[in-house]
């Protein structure tokens, strides 16, 4: 076994003596009103999560599992008896389903990574990956920052159209044969992994319907407010492209690649056995539904499951290749999933939302400090769950505060919001194409970290330059 250094040892006295530090002070004394005990363990657990995950001193992986025993230890109607029965605490709070909790691992994200990696594996064992590869990337040249400017494009622009993670599965198969030309000493190659994830992320924002933040933003923007196709796409793609050309930069600087030219080894031709054919089609037709889920009815997480099951049917997938699935980064997602769950099912993030008195303040700064806060959360707890809880927030303020009638109103309020919620990107488990890219283990958590802070504030610095300089 080996020894810890004195610098892990540091970590985890940060991680765990910092929340159980927050759990000694009485829960009356911190600044959240209304704030119950359950609130408060779960915020202990929050605080140590993100330092787990920010310091690395464990496995991420091993992190998302603490959550979940956590959670059913500390939060669950199945939890430790003297945890359940305060005496005399009026305000102890609602306990978490157990079987809430244990859905985390059931939940239709860890049922799409499963189809993403049915996809990837069998795309590799036929060879798939790699004439694809040579087909979409032949036009952008032998040099690593063009070829990494291919994928950003051609990521952002199917993520514009289809769900953002089932993008990622199939950018990252097409990636493998090409990081099969770099030398894994390279740090252009983490560069080319973390370029997917970015512009999967990124490239959703520049369509009502390629994200769900954006889709939930429309519910609220009827009427006189409402916003067409059309001109959500005149203020969302020029900030995608900015943004997108701001994250390339950043990417060179942050990894550059030592070699200066990249010689693909992409040649080849699809081969014709029939299992090979099964696998063209079974591709094919999944990225087709995934395409068309608003005629077909049929959502990315039930399309996921046909690859899965057309590849064991037909032994394409076997035992051998199922070890091949990433198993601990389902393990990571599904502490994501748990964590975000809690904060929604106790109120601790609604809790967190009105912790400010937005009402006395400037409508510029009113913008930002939720812009923020809606960044802050995106990173810890789904985009979709974060957008859910602070759109109605945003438009009951939108629409109460007199000084935001004169900035653009509900819609900047709510446009600005679906925004900040996609941007958030700085860890492995706050988005599932960050997680289906830490699971190729070609970067450590924290390289995530420093392209997704950039990304994200930068983001948030162009979005607060438009109010200003629009608004």
């Amino acid at each position: 076994m080996r020894e810890l250094s004195f610098v892990q040892l540091l970590k985890l006295l940060i991680a765990f003596g910092l929340p159980f530090a927050l759990l000694q002070i009485p829960t009356e004394a911190i600044p959240l009103d209304g704030l119950t005990l359950i609130q408060h363990r779960l915020l202990a657990i929050f605080v140590m999560a993100a330092l787990l995950w920010i310091l690395e001193p464990v496995p991420v992986y091993a992190t998302s599992l603490l959550i979940i025993v956590l959670e059913l230890i500390l939060l669950s109607d199945q939890s430790l008896r003297i945890f359940r029965h305060p005496a005399d605490n009026p305000a102890f709070g609602v306990l978490l389903s157990y079987t809430d909790i244990f859905h985390a691992f059931a939940s239709p994200i860890i049922m799409l990574f499963l189809g993403g990696f049915a996809l990837a594996i069998a795309a590799a064992k036929y060879r798939l990956d790699t004439n694809l590869a040579r087909v979409l990337l032949k036009p952008f040249g032998h040099e690593p920052r063009y070829i990494m400017l291919g994928l950003m494009l051609i990521t952002a622009v199917f993520s514009m159209f289809m769900s953002n993670t089932a993008t990622t599965v199939m950018m990252l198969a097409l990636l493998t044969p090409i990081l099969a030309s770099v030398p894994k000493e390279d740090t252009g190659v983490k560069a080319l992994v973390l370029a997917v994830p970015v512009a999967a992320n990124t490239g959703g924002i520049a369509t009502p319907i390629g994200t769900p933040p954006n889709a939930i933003a429309l519910q609220y923007l009827t009427g006189e407010h409402s916003i067409s196709f059309l001109s959500w796409m005149a203020i969302g793609l020029p900030f995608v492209l900015l943004q997108l050309g701001l994250a390339w930069w950043l990417l060179q600087r942050l990894f550059p690649a030592r070699l200066s030219v990249l010689e693909l080894k992409l040649d080849g031709q699809f081969q014709q056995c029939w299992q090979a054919w099964v696998v063209y089609l079974t591709f094919g037709i999944t990225i087709l539904l995934w395409l068309t889920t608003a005629i077909h009815g049929m959502n990315a997480y039930v399309v996921a499951l046909i690859p899965l099951t057309v590849f064991t049917l037909t032994g394409i997938i076997g035992k051998e290749e199922l070890k091949l699935f990433n198993w601990d980064v389902l393990w990571l997602v599904a502490g994501g999933i748990a964590i975000g769950m809690a904060l929604e099912k106790t109120g601790l993030a609604r809790q967190l939302a009105h912790a400010i008195d937005y009402a006395l303040m400037p409508a510029l700064l009113v913008l930002a400090l939720l812009s923020l806060l809606c960044w802050l959360m995106a990173n810890f707890m789904s985009n979709t769950a974060t957008a859910n809880l602070l759109m109605p927030i945003g438009a009951a303020i939108a629409t109460s505060v007199p000084t935001l009638a004169g900035t653009g109103g509900l819609m900047s309020m709510l446009v600005i919001l679906a925004f900040s919620a996609s941007l958030g990107m700085v860890l492995p488990v706050s988005t599932p194409p960050n997680s289906l890219a830490y699971s190729t283990g070609l970067f450590h958590s924290r390289d995530m970290m420093k392209i997704g802070m950039l990304v994200g504030l930068s983001g948030l610095g162009l979005l607060y330059l438009a109010a200003l300089l629009f608004l």
